[in-house]
């Protein structure tokens, strides 16, 4: 332990070295122009899929299964910490980055045709996600093997954030929402390490996302349609 904390200690140090001086207009608040809602999977670097190294710029969230629902008071809200900037600091874009062969995905998968036995913290969250992903599991075509099972329900999970995003009365209209997926796993077209987008603001027609959004049109890809 001691050794992983020190070398993590080492790395903070050349962390400080360089940022030192890029808080000087952000020690007093802070104006994101996105909030992002990541896997936690350690492969899925929340800044550095963006190639960001600018504090102030991107609102990072991270949980197993890139969620943005949680339980309050016995009903499904948008979670706290991704509504924070988008009530608070003026956030109007959000983005919710799946990734291939997601744990938590596969562990819902795994739930809803099997059965799971998981420590009550997991449990927990993998039974958010069980009501989302119930009918894509049965969607699912009987020609799929396990890991392309998968990855067509880490497409269906976006596309479930998403929806569930711009239905909540606490997300303002005007916010844009955008769904996309990372693939370090060579299932998409593309580099290791691409973002893939899928869906922008419940659209997932990837032609009608083409021909709207022509500045992106070559990020836009789907390996599901449903």
């Amino acid at each position: 332990m001691r050794d992983v904390v020190a070398a993590m200690l080492a790395g903070n140090t050349e962390h400080a070295v360089a940022f030192d001086d890029r808080f000087d207009t952000l020690q007093d608040g802070q104006r994101p122009p996105a909030v992002t809602v990541t896997c936690s999977d350690s492969r899925v670097l929340a800044d550095h899929v963006w190639n960001n190294d600018e504090p102030g710029t991107i609102f990072t969230v991270s949980n197993i299964g890139n969620r943005v629902v949680q339980h309050a008071d016995g009903e499904s809200v948008v979670s706290g910490d991704v509504l924070y900037p988008i009530v608070h600091t003026g956030t109007e874009t959000a983005v919710v980055v799946g990734h291939t062969g997601c744990g938590a995905v596969t562990a819902t998968y795994d739930a809803l045709t099997g059965g799971l036995s998981e420590p009550p913290g997991i449990d927990h969250s993998v039974g958010l996600l069980e009501p989302l992903l119930q009918a894509g599991v049965e969607a699912l075509p009987d020609t799929l093997d396990r890991a392309a099972a998968i990855d067509h329900l880490v497409e269906y999970n976006v596309d479930r954030q998403v929806a569930f995003l711009r239905d909540s009365p606490d997300v303002p209209a005007d916010v844009d929402v955008v769904g996309v997926v990372y693939d370090f796993q060579d299932r998409y077209d593309g580099r290791r390490g691409e973002v893939h987008v899928i869906n922008v603001n419940g659209e997932t027609d990837p032609d009608a996302l083409r021909e709207t959004h022509p500045e992106i049109s070559d990020r836009i890809d789907r390996l599901w349609e449903y």
